[in-house]
């Protein structure tokens, strides 16, 4: 295929922008699904067990979809866009009914729902910059998800904490299954961000047609089997012909992930124990503890925001690898400090607003943040196959959700029990695999994860 046509800025950013509604939802699960199956129940060893959905649909649904969306072409609705939309729908509908769930189980149900519907459509997004964009533009087009995923998370975050702040809902109010009422009011609007941002960018941006040489490729490859084989088929090739850098990234994302799914699952509840001293989901204090980890979770987003372009010329100048490890050292050092910080001691103020030291600790995990969302797909964009991208980003999902199936199932039978059974020691054991994970990006070889190279 020819040069790609250079986009604009907005070009990219409507090409993105449903990011923004998927990330949204993403962000209200990783910061209310722990608390909301507390209120109907759960205890803290049963916490990673329930968030088994996410990495779960992810292993299987992206790598299909992966290979079914580049063999799709539909000269009415495209390439990828089709699992965009679908993913979005299915989304909003796990969205609205989340908060009227009676029991732990159907919460975790509808978090199959909304996590494999939200695995339908992220996969085509990520293989949509590869698709739509030229090398040279492959770092901005990361970058802005990156950005967008912070825009879309930092809302959805801080949405409990604004409706309470402005009136709308106390801090007390509840629906008859304990779950708070702006918990409810956050989900329905994450809804309407998930459908209307997608509609936005699947109706504004158009994919490029494939070549006659890739739409006869794609009827021979039809010729060849059934959809289930040639599936199968083309993620072990895939897997079969992977590129050295990407294999080189397995122990960088092992251990990031599982820092992650760690610092999302016992945040709640290691903020409730160390500046709260309860684990009881009927008090206040674990309460506020929902609601501040919706604002570090949201201060950390803005970090990833604000920073994710200033990470581009950074990148050029000392290799992705190179910010991936200082990004990471960054974020390991801030969950480390978290039970050195307090809820009460002022770190400053602002006009009226004081801001408690707890925060610091968002600096650093928002910087390791939009490295996360940027750097290893940076690196990856410039090795894979154009052809194969959609298989490979979904593989490449793979590196993310194993790491979480393994966290759940040692969390669940060991782990937390060799940590004394206290969340607390859970976000620290987070704060060293992240940096673990810096010191493994260091030993990635090859020219082509430079950003300068390409």
């Amino acid at each position: 295929m020819s040069k790609k046509a250079k986009l604009s800025f907005w070009q990219i950013w409507n090409m993105n922008f449903g990011f923004f509604g998927i990330q949204f939802s993403f962000g209200l699960q990783q910061s209310n699904m722990s608390a909301i199956y507390k209120y109907l129940g759960a205890d803290e060893n049963q916490l990673p067990i329930l968030w088994l959905a996410g990495p779960v649909t992810g292993l299987i649904i992206q790598p299909i979809i992966g290979v079914i969306s580049d063999g799709t072409w539909s000269p009415r609705f495209g390439r990828r866009k089709p699992f965009f939309l679908i993913g979005a729908i299915l989304a909003s509908f796990a969205l609205i009914l989340m908060p009227f769930s009676q029991t732990i189980w159907m919460a975790a149900g509808l978090l199959w729902i909304l996590d494999a519907a939200n695995n339908i459509a992220l996969e085509p997004y990520r293989a949509f910059v590869s698709d739509k964009l030229d090398k040279e533009q492959h770092s901005l087009g990361f970058l802005m998800q990156s950005f967008l995923t912070g825009l879309g998370s930092t809302l959805s975050n801080f949405t409990p904490a604004i409706l309470i702040s402005i009136g709308f809902f106390a801090l007390t109010d509840t629906m008859d299954n304990g779950i708070p009422v702006a918990t409810y009011w956050a989900f329905f609007i994450g809804a309407f961000a998930s459908i209307i941002t997608v509609v936005y960018s699947v109706l504004t941006t158009p994919e490029y047609p494939p070549s006659a040489e890739e739409l006869a490729k794609l009827e021979e490859e039809k010729k060849q089997g059934s959809i289930i084989s040639r599936t199968w088929n083309g993620i072990v090739d895939a897997i079969k012909h992977m590129p050295l850098e990407m294999k080189q990234l397995i122990p960088v994302k092992f251990f990031t992930w599982y820092a992650m799914f760690c610092y999302w699952q016992y945040l709640t509840s290691a903020l409730s124990s160390s500046l709260y001293g309860t684990l009881d989901q009927n008090t206040e204090g674990f309460k506020m503890a929902q609601v501040l980890t919706g604002q570090v979770n949201g201060t950390y987003n803005i970090i990833c925001f604000a920073l994710a372009f200033a990470l581009v010329p950074l990148a050029i100048k000392i290799g992705a690898k190179g910010v991936h490890f200082v990004c990471l050292l960054l974020g390991g050092i801030g969950l480390l400090a978290i039970p050195y910080l307090s809820a009460t001691d002022i770190l400053f103020s602002i006009g009226s607003i004081e801001i408690p030291t707890i925060y610091l600790f968002t600096v650093g995990l928002g910087v390791a943040w939009a490295s996360m969302l940027a750097m290893p797909y940076q690196i990856l964009a410039g090795v894979i196959p154009k052809d194969k991208t959609g298989a490979y980003m979904g593989i490449f999902n793979m590196f993310i959700v194993i790491p979480m199936i393994i966290q759940i199932f040692s969390m669940q039978y060991f782990v937390y029990d060799w940590l004394g059974n206290d969340p607390v020691n859970v976000i620290r054991l987070a704060g060293a695999f992240l940096i673990l994970g810096g010191i493994s990006s260091l030993f990635i070889k090859g020219k082509k994860n430079e950003v300068a190279a390409e």
